[in-house]
């Protein structure tokens, strides 16, 4: 899962940083509203977690103005206010949730994940496709009775592929989801990656190869 954090408050916005950490998601963090709406409009991310009051542009821009540009992605309102009034604005503008601190990280990852079923993406323990397993807690991949742990990147790349294997995944799209929005990742970066997917691949013995679309991307594709 790739979060963006929006959060003025450094020290806030590091514990976020953390807290997410922990779960191994992948995040991003910005320090203004009009920084957090333009990472937003690049809409590489599954949840915003949004803080109300800040620079430039207040939450309830950031979250109008996303809506208004067709972006989905569920949002998660934060504010030291405690006021029905703000609750109610942050909720007609088109955010998913909201938080008032303090609050535990408990209930933080608890709200991330129901606004995630909510986007329709429902949190499972287990991707498949034809004679693979992907188990997304323990970062093993597996066919029949033989398993390898992927790392990180090889892990990111394998989720990506394996939740979209109707359509061609782009190479930019795994250089955003992956590296980050702001990193200097270039396309061999990804071959390295699916070079090494592919080797485990064949390790395992699977029907299972990705497959190269020539200046666009990779998919999954089982041999007969």
């Amino acid at each position: 899962m790739r979060v963006l954090i929006v959060e003025d408050e450094i020290r806030l916005a590091d514990t976020l940083g953390e807290i997410m950490h922990t779960q191994k998601y992948t995040y991003d963090i910005v320090y203004n509203g009009s920084d957090g709406l333009a990472y937003g409009e690049s809409n590489i991310y599954d949840v915003i977690i949004l803080d109300i009051m800040l620079p430039n542009m207040n939450g309830f821009e950031v979250v109008k103005n996303l809506r208004n540009k067709k972006i989905k992605t569920p949002v998660i309102l934060l504010t030291a206010r405690d006021d029905i009034s703000d609750k109610i604005k942050g909720l007609d503008f088109g955010a998913d949730d909201y938080l008032t601190k303090p609050f535990s990280s408990e209930e933080l990852l608890a709200r991330i994940r129901a606004v995630s079923r909510r986007k329709g993406e429902v949190v499972l323990d287990e991707l498949e496709y034809a004679d693979l397993k992907l188990n997304l807690t323990n970062y093993l991949i597996l066919c029949g009775d033989k398993s390898l742990h992927l790392g990180f990147k090889e892990f990111e790349i394998m989720r990506i592929i394996m939740s979209n294997t109707a359509a061609v995944v782009a190479k930019e799209v795994l250089l955003t989801k992956v590296w980050g929005y702001d990193s200097d990742a270039e396309d061999n970066n990804v071959e390295v990656y699916i070079s090494f997917l592919r080797k485990k691949l064949q390790f395992l013995g699977s029907r299972v190869g990705i497959t190269t679309v020539r200046k666009i991307g990779y998919y999954l594709e089982e041999s007969v």
